[in-house]
């Protein structure tokens, strides 16, 4: 499988007519945004607001953090099981909005939630100090279960990041990166002088809101399984953690795992 990145450099946020990226801002048009979240009847009200580097601004309680990402070419789209289809992802090309993030709130589960300071000596605590973060405000219906909130929540924010992507599908990209596997049957083959090596990903799913989902499905109810490392980046696996901070691994984090790209960079050398 290959999966091409193409990565749009966002240096800055902003409101404006249309939603696109110009000069290295990320224009949002807010009405439209609002209007694609608003099919979700838990939500009875929806607001987004915009926070930049160096803001004297606080985003709390913090749910999750999404990348806007959507696909260029390839079968299906970001985010199965939840924007695309329960089919497989992690090839073709996929449009990333780097330097962008989604930041849903909502105060589900009390203090279990994030914090994100924009400055000041909070913001050294948080990678999410440093992206220019469209922040979405949601307000459940009376009554609405706390698991059924954390879904609502989940769920626009998903759909907030793809649109936000969709919308600069032609935004020439800045750098491009490919990630490609052989099958695995031909991977065991290759590279006979060098060890071979796994990634036993593990995902938070204890249950009681602290979950994680794979291809839609809670991680509770699947059976540990083979995938490959571009799908994660086209978003096969989502967070639905409401955790204390500490604990709480985003889609963000994800979408952008560390350690799948280092194996990317040492693949075929040692």
């Amino acid at each position: 499988m290959k999966l091409e990145l193409h990565n749009v450099k966002v240096n800055k946020v902003a409101w404006g007519d249309k939603t696109t990226v110009k000069d290295g801002v990320l224009y949002v048009n807010k009405e439209e945004l609002i209007a694609k979240l608003s099919d979700d009847e838990r939500l009875v009200k929806i607001d987004v607001d915009l926070a930049m580097p160096g803001e004297s601004v606080r985003i709390l309680p913090v749910k999750d953090v999404v990348q806007p990402r959507c696909k260029l070419e390839g079968k299906n789209e970001v985010f199965p099981g939840f924007i695309g289809d329960v089919d497989t992802v992690g090839e073709g090309k996929t449009l990333v909005l780097n330097g962008a993030a989604v930041v849903t709130t909502g105060k589900i589960v009390r203090f279990q939630e994030g914090i994100i300071d924009m400055m000041g000596p909070g913001a050294d605590y948080t990678p999410y100090s440093k992206t220019n973060n469209v922040v979405l405000v949601l307000d459940p219906v009376e009554g609405l279960e706390k698991h059924d909130h954390e879904a609502a929540c989940r769920l626009a924010g998903l759909k907030a990041a793809a649109y936000l992507a969709q919308s600069c599908k032609d935004v020439k990209a800045d750098e491009v990166e490919a990630f490609e596997l052989p099958s695995f049957n031909e991977a065991m083959k290759a590279y006979p002088e060098l060890p071979k090596v796994a990634y036993l990903y593990m995902l938070q799913s204890q249950g009681l809101l602290h979950d994680t989902y794979v291809y839609g499905v809670d991680a509770k109810k699947i059976l540990p399984t083979f995938i490959n490392p571009t799908e994660v980046f086209d978003g096969a696996i989502i967070s639905g953690n409401c955790v204390s901070a500490c604990d709480k691994n985003n889609t963000y984090a994800h979408l952008n795992n560390p350690v799948i790209k280092a194996m990317f960079d040492r693949h075929g050398k040692d």
